[in-house]
């Protein structure tokens, strides 16, 4: 009898655990390092799964833009090459899930670290259903890198070799703290892009919308 009596509350702690703004939510945190090709990806996911697509750089620069008060602090922070702390991109990631309609959510290049990732568990209560992890080389990556001509300053091989070595050291960590849970899905970043579109479709058809066929 006791089993009995003691589940529900554990369903009423998970329900409680990933609910934001009256909202049950799914997150998919997506890591991987620079031209892992994440961002061709997540395009990919949302136009197939439904899933809304949100970078804390792209929220961040946003911010900025906005001329808010909030705005100016971050741009003054980054201007003074601080790190903006981890509560001020989490409000803003937590902000966008709240006005945001759908309640499936990528979260691209976030946590960056161990302190984002606690912070974000923390603050929000909101544990990630998984964490999508784009594996590809330092070579291959910085073969991509220098081959795209979109123009970004950053894109030049010590600054690649830089980017490269922040995220090993940074993020790597995070992915190493959801693995021990079970909770990290490795892909093959170094694959074409139609073969590793194959692998994240596996990864993601129980959240495929369902389709409703009218007879």
């Amino acid at each position: 009898m006791g089993t009995v009596v003691d589940a529900p509350a554990v369903v009423a702690e998970e329900v409680a655990v990933n609910t934001l703004g009256g909202k049950k939510v799914t997150v998919v945190f997506v890591l991987g390092g620079p031209g892992s090709g994440k961002g061709t990806q997540c395009a990919n996911i949302v136009e197939h799964f439904g899933f809304t697509h949100l970078s804390a750089g792209d929220l961040l620069r946003a911010e900025i833009k906005s001329g808010s008060e909030n705005g100016t602090m971050i741009e003054n922070m980054i201007k003074e090459g601080k790190i903006v702390p981890s509560e001020v991109t989490i409000k803003l990631l937590q902000e966008a899930m709240i006005k945001n309609e759908n309640d499936k959510f990528l979260i691209d290049g976030f946590p960056r670290n161990e302190e984002n990732r606690a912070a974000f568990e923390n603050v929000t209560k909101i544990s990630p259903a998984f964490v999508l992890f784009f594996d590809c080389s330092e070579e291959e990556m910085e073969r991509r890198l220098l081959g795209r001509n979109q123009g970004r300053v950053d894109d030049n091989i010590e600054t690649i070799k830089k980017r490269f070595k922040t995220f090993v050291e940074s993020s790597l960590p995070v992915i190493e703290y959801y693995n021990s849970k079970d909770k990290v899905k490795k892909i093959d970043a170094a694959k074409p892009i139609p073969e590793v579109f194959e692998d994240v479709k596996t990864i993601f058809a129980p959240y495929a919308p369902k389709v409703v066929f009218h007879i």
